[in-house]
């Protein structure tokens, strides 16, 4: 028995690495989109001057729709408080968009986290990347993902909510049934070990039409 755990400890530990790294390229992803934007503005500033002298102001204006448009195709600002949940949330808010997710976020971390970084880290990457892998199996249109994050008195409160294909899902114990691969299973026992340590509360709730996990964390 102590050998099996050890060996699910080490191949928890290398996914959790795993996980992190994942985070650190697609944030670097992010902001090579937004370096990109920002290289082409000198063109966009030339564009409209040219635009100016010729008297075109119908063509300056069509020019800046377009321009504002392109913005909030990149546009993940993300102010919580909190620079790692910061990161973690842009970087995966702009891959459910990249996925055709539509994303509502409204986080705020008014005070400084008793709880490690890596742990903040793991806890909102497998809710996020849940979340995410639950949408792609909705057509487009339907894909929503909202994600919520406060201080409830000395707790931090989480809550994660996607849409599903309007079937309540199965649960086996406390386990909700999923198509997903092994790493899915080791990132929630990684996720619930964490929570576990940090004597934090977690519940997960499929009603018809959505999936719901909502986490409370102690920072006293």
């Amino acid at each position: 028995m102590g050998l099996m755990s050890k060996r699910m400890d080490r191949k928890i530990d290398a996914y959790q690495r795993e996980l992190i790294e994942t985070h650190y390229r697609e944030v670097d992803n992010m902001y090579r989109q937004i370096r990109g934007w920002r290289h082409d503005y000198r063109g966009h500033i030339q564009a409209m001057k040219a635009l100016a002298a010729a008297g075109d102001l119908d063509g300056i204006k069509e020019y800046l729709d377009k321009l504002d448009t392109d913005l909030n195709t990149v546009d993940t600002v993300i102010k919580t408080g909190n620079p790692m949940a910061d990161a973690i949330l842009k970087s995966k808010i702009s891959l459910a968009r990249s996925r055709g997710i539509a994303v509502s976020a409204d986080a705020h971390i008014p005070v400084e986290l008793k709880m490690s970084e890596i742990d903040l880290c793991c806890i909102l990457g497998n809710l996020f990347d849940n979340a995410i892998e639950a949408s792609l199996s909705l057509p487009e249109s339907q894909r929503q993902i909202r994600v919520y994050m406060d201080m409830k008195g000395t707790q931090l409160y989480i809550a994660f909510t996607n849409f599903t294909a309007g079937k309540k899902l199965k649960k086996v114990g406390k386990v909700f049934l999923t198509t997903k691969g092994e790493g899915h299973g080791f990132g929630l026992v990684r996720m619930d070990k964490i929570l576990q340590r940090l004597d934090g509360y977690i519940s997960r709730n499929s009603e018809d039409g959505a999936f719901t996990t909502e986490i409370l964390i102690p920072q006293v």
